[in-house]
């Protein structure tokens, strides 16, 4: 298989018509009709189901997709290596949600820059499980995941345990004494994504079964202006807004009757790899650079 032929399959896949797929890939139809039946004679299976005016993705093809995908990334990744190799003697690629980015890895990233011109870094954000399968699929060096992984050839250290704060915009606190279990299932709650973790599955079980939230946003660090112009309440990191809650922007909310989890940050990476040399800023500038 080549990679046009799977560039052809995944943008069938998306718009799920060949006259359409041909358009805007700027190809003829003939030319999609004959990489994905190439395609198909290569894996032996049949990706699409045909109809007259649309297809859509057999079982196989289903299970194929996510893999073509990764096929395409893990390619632009080696490419983009062998790029750096003339430039940068230092590259790390590294995945975060977006709570630990914000809180471990952008501080990290600045000191790593600062003084430092041989290096060259990229950062994937994401969920914890995708950003762990990229770790496998050797898309990325180290991962700073909410979730642990036990798994035989990877390290995976317990790299901070924050406590959560329930907190909401300065002022705004209608509960100055405390907030009990019962009284915060009927607050104005701002969900953000702790979904696989302890805490967060602490977090949805004090809410009804299917509770509709005021506000649900795939990104912690994002609900916090909202949390600010006092639209709501929100269990946060404390190290996530321990600069808002001094500058008086948020206040955090006691907790009467029950106690919060910590969350905890783990740092993944594969069992041989040289992470210290990231965490301490252990670089030396190459000869070269340095003439």
């Amino acid at each position: 298989m080549n990679t046009e032929e799977l560039k052809t399959f995944i943008h069938l896949s998306k718009v799920k018509n060949f006259t359409l797929a041909a358009e805007q890939l700027f190809i003829a139809q003939s030319t999609v009709t004959n990489r994905i039946c190439e395609l198909e004679k290569e894996i032996g299976k049949r990706l699409f189901y045909r109809k007259t005016k649309s297809v859509s993705l057999t079982e196989a093809g289903r299970i194929f997709l996510p893999y073509a995908e990764r096929i395409l990334e893990l390619q632009d990744i080696s490419l983009d290596e062998m790029n750096a190799i003339d430039s940068h003697s230092r590259k790390f690629s590294i995945g975060a949600i977006n709570a630990t980015y914000e809180t471990y890895v952008k501080p990290l990233v600045n000191e790593c820059l600062k003084d430092n011109s041989v290096t060259s870094i990229k950062v994937t954000l994401g969920h914890s499980l995708d950003l762990i399968q990229q770790l496998q699929d050797n898309m990325l060096d180290m991962v700073f995941s909410a979730v642990p992984l036990k798994r035989i050839g990877y390290a995976c250290d317990v790299y901070d345990v924050d406590r959560v704060v329930l907190v909401c915009g300065k002022g705004k606190n209608e509960y100055p004494n405390g907030v009990t279990k019962e009284q915060l299932s009927k607050l104005p709650y701002l969900m953000c994504d702790f979904t696989l973790s302890e805490a967060g599955v602490f977090i949805r079980s004090l809410f009804p079964k299917n509770h509709v939230f005021r506000l649900d946003v795939d990104n912690s660090s994002k609900i916090i202006p909202y949390l600010e112009k006092g639209l709501g309440y929100s269990f946060l990191p404390y190290k996530l807004v321990k600069e808002q809650l001094k500058k008086g922007m948020l206040e955090e909310v006691a907790l009467k009757d029950f106690i919060a989890p910590n969350v905890t940050t783990y740092l993944i990476y594969h069992q041989n790899y040289d992470v210290k040399r990231f965490l301490e800023n252990q670089f030396e500038e190459t000869q070269s650079t340095k003439a």
